[in-house]
């Protein structure tokens, strides 16, 4: 059912034409990662980058077309610049590609060969927040030490890199669609911040299923597209694992570093080992290892628990040669607050928990400010 789905809407998708080819947008390739799954179809229309305002009531059109093809029960289109690699790669069928080398992290540093320029040119310093699993609390710990360092007076921006996973417009409380000017998207402010996610531009509640090429292009969109404008520090909520969105970052930014975000069981640690090694293949710092739900807190009674163990990611940190930033209780009150789009760092600051986030942030800074590009373990690239 879904590849009859997917041969339908193609098919009405053809009386649409490419304003600068002539051409019907299948022909033209401008047609993108096109899915259909339970009745929900979504694509991409690969555009030129500068225009994509103009290309919007096409992006518009084609949506509409498609969720009037019968058995469509929603439709979802974006605008990417960028297009999926058409016909065979080079080295011949069943050839894994060679990956680009990254750019590293030193500011200025150039893309790989046909990537473009870097992005993100007016931000000073940008870091991206990952955990090798998921489920640590890597969001809530990346949200809460944004809002800590705008606390500190910085100018700090806030990007979702969870393409498929998309968490900020929860946490921050904002759920309106961001404004645009000209070609640019205005991010949206809050706590302090500027934010951007790909859940401010989607519906809820629609699933992102999209291929690798695609997730890539949406990202460099909201680096590329979105008027961040002059910023201290960026702080990237990296989806959990070691992916594309991983790649596409360490070679699209100069990244200053990145932290690892664990709880102290064994199963989080090897995923935080793998994190920290990624990194470190693609040449881009650790700054610290961060050990979240380090230890319950009973709201009543004040009893603590070490439900999770305790200390494992010190030691791990320590076994690693990276530097441990510090630990963060499982406190009902940030998941809470995080829920209600409040990030306690901002709702509680004179609270314990809020303080164990301006600490780290503090030095997190503190690093970044003095010799952050030789803090983290010994680059080996193999």
């Amino acid at each position: 059912m879904g590849e009859q789905l997917v041969d339908a809407v193609q098919a009405a998708l053809r009386q649409l034409r490419d304003p600068v080819s002539g051409r019907d947008v299948v022909e033209a390739g401008v047609l993108q990662g096109l899915t259909a799954r339970d009745g929900m179809v979504q694509f991409a229309l690969a555009v030129p980058r500068e225009r994509a305002r103009e290309m919007e009531p096409l992006r518009q059109q084609a949506e509409q077309i498609a969720a009037g093809v019968p058995g469509v029960l929603s439709a979802t289109a974006v605008l990417t610049a960028h297009r999926e690699p058409q016909g065979p790669k080079p080295g011949g069928a069943g050839q894994a590609a060679k990956p680009a080398s990254p750019a590293g992290s030193r500011p200025g540093a150039k893309a790989p060969a046909g990537q473009g320029p870097m992005l993100l040119p007016e931000v000073q310093k940008i870091v991206a927040v990952a955990s090798g699993k998921g489920g640590v609390g890597k969001s809530t710990t990346a949200v809460n030490l944004a809002v800590a360092l705008a606390a500190q007076g910085l100018r700090v921006g806030l990007l979702d890199a969870d393409i498929y996973g998309p968490s900020l417009p929860q946490m921050l409380g904002a759920q309106e669609k961001p404004r645009t000017e000209g070609q640019q998207i205005i991010p949206l402010q809050r706590w302090g911040l500027k934010a951007m996610s790909i859940g401010f531009l989607v519906d809820a509640e629609t699933p992102m299923i999209w291929r690798g090429p695609m997730v890539m292009g949406a990202l460099e969109q909201l680096m590329g597209q979105v008027a961040w404008g002059a910023l201290d520090i960026m702080v990237v909520d990296m989806p959990p694992g070691t992916g594309d969105a991983q790649l596409t970052m360490s070679q699209r930014v100069p990244l200053a570093g990145a932290v690892i975000v664990s709880t102290p069981q064994d199963v989080a640690l090897l995923d935080a080992r793998r994190g920290v090694k990624m990194f470190e293949r693609v040449n881009v710092p650790v700054l610290g290892v961060i050990e979240n739900m380090s230890f319950y807190c009973c709201p009543n009674c004040g009893h603590r628990a070490d439900i999770f163990g305790h200390g494992g990611a010190r030691a791990e940190a320590e076994r690693m040669g990276v530097e441990f930033l510090g630990e963060l209780p499982l406190k009902l009150a940030i998941r809470e607050l995080a829920d209600a789009g409040t990030p306690i760092v901002a709702a509680r600051p004179e609270t314990e928990e809020a303080a164990a986030y301006m600490r780290i942030a503090a030095r997190l800074w503190a690093k970044l400010q003095g010799s952050a590009a030789t803090a983290g373990p010994r680059i080996i690239m193999e």
